[in-house]
């Protein structure tokens, strides 16, 4: 893979470490979220599909079962840790038609036209030009093809993110909230905005308010432990570390917080059919 590009190459060591943990139970919303994204595509079988920033297979596993045996996943990710998990994954599931790729995708060489799905769930804010990123994935869609891509919505994690960037202010003030890129699209309005500068203007938004449920406050540490919180925990000493847990976890357990909020946009979008590929 090519020399990436800081705020790429941070987002790769942060998944990468996140993956001891990502696919433990508190983060089951990564699988609920990700195969409603594929529920929403209508993939059909024998469709070939790109799932971009795939981490461990939350929305391709179901898109490879949607396709079934005579279609086709590429799943491509910065951090081959979670690929490796989604390849384990999917082999126990007998899933021969899904390929994990580590890859940055703005370095693919793929041509116009070859997918008849392009998925992205939870990824697109990680692109420096998201409008840019948006444009190449648009010209791989078949003409007809859909477009789907997932991000954040407004009070995400809360109310353990609150407690969390409290705590590391209190005692990291210099690495409080450095990079929060889904910031920047955590609205229908935002998100649609920036679809438009894209040229994908035709498109359906939903947000969906939903929750994860904890079976203790102490498991939102896990989330945290298997999210892109990872990055700034793992710039602490052990004795911060220590601290900003127990301050994160103190608010929690006192109001007896059994659940983080996990709201997302959905923006599904439909190429036209007969528009030329290369668009």
């Amino acid at each position: 893979m090519n020399q990436l590009d800081p705020d790429k190459a941070r987002t790769a060591v942060t998944y990468s470490a996140a993956a001891d943990h990502f696919d433990a139970p508190p983060l089951a919303f990564w699988a609920r979220i990700g195969k409603r994204t594929v529920e929403r595509a209508r993939l059909e079988p024998g469709h070939r599909v790109l799932d971009v920033c795939s981490g461990t297979g939350a929305s391709a596993i179901p898109a490879a079962r949607a396709v079934g045996p005579t279609g086709s996943v590429l799943a491509v990710d910065l951090a081959d840790a979670l690929l490796d998990r989604g390849r384990a994954k999917a082999r126990a599931l007998g899933l021969t038609n899904l390929d994990f790729r580590c890859a940055d995708v703005e370095a693919l060489d793929l041509p116009p036209g070859s997918f008849d799905a392009v998925v992205c769930v939870f990824g697109i804010f990680f692109m420096p030009d998201m409008p840019a990123a948006v444009r190449r994935l648009w010209r791989w869609l078949k003409p007809g093809g859909t477009l789907a891509i997932t991000t954040w919505g407004k009070d995400v994690l809360e109310p353990g993110n609150t407690a969390f960037w409290a705590a590391i202010q209190a005692h990291r003030p210099d690495v409080y909230k450095t990079f929060r890129p889904w910031e920047r699209i955590d609205t229908p309005d935002a998100l649609r905005s920036m679809l438009a500068e894209a040229g994908v203007a035709d498109c359906a938004i939903e947000a969906e308010h939903s929750s994860q449920p904890l079976t203790s406050p102490d498991d939102w540490w896990v989330i945290a432990l298997g999210s892109g919180y990872r990055g700034t925990i793992d710039k602490l000493d052990p004795g911060a570390q220590e601290a900003v847990q127990r301050d994160t976890l103190a608010p929690l357990r006192a109001r007896n917080a059994l659940s983080a909020e996990t709201n997302a946009l959905y923006a599904i979008a439909r190429k036209p059919p007969g528009r030329d590929a290369e668009r």
